[in-house]
């Protein structure tokens, strides 16, 4: 299932954007791919993220993958309710299982991510 209210990146985050600040997840590829998350660990709140950069690490019990920005901005909130259920991002990863939300974002960067249609084809080149 690929949401088409919000925009991917080719690491497998989605960003959807909301004024000038956005809430940052994993595609359901991804936490698929993951197998059952046991772990999460997210970037601090105020922290400043570069789009594309590693800003967490999010752990199943097949492997551990470190997690990109999909834009750069500022931490203001992140999902705590993961520390006690990551595996809130398997059961849902569009809506529960948000990672963190972000502002002061950079209008071209959200703009050249992939739209649902686009990282849909992505996935397929993939695969």
């Amino acid at each position: 299932m690929i949401k088409d209210d919000r925009k991917y990146s080719k690491t497998h985050e989605w960003a959807m954007r909301s004024g000038d600040s956005a809430v940052v997840g994993i595609s359901d590829h991804a936490q698929d791919a993951l197998g059952d998350i046991t772990f999460v660990e997210l970037p601090k709140v105020g922290a400043t993220l570069k789009q594309g950069k590693e800003c967490g690490v999010i752990e199943s019990v097949k492997a551990a993958s470190d997690l990109y920005s999909p834009v750069s901005g500022k931490v203001t909130e992140i999902n705590g309710s993961l520390e006690t259920a990551p595996e809130a991002i398997n059961s849902d990863p569009y809506g529960s299982g948000w990672l963190f939300k972000i502002t002061s974002l950079d209008d071209a960067e959200f703009a050249a991510l992939m739209d649902a249609a686009a990282y849909g084809t992505f996935m397929e080149s993939e695969a």
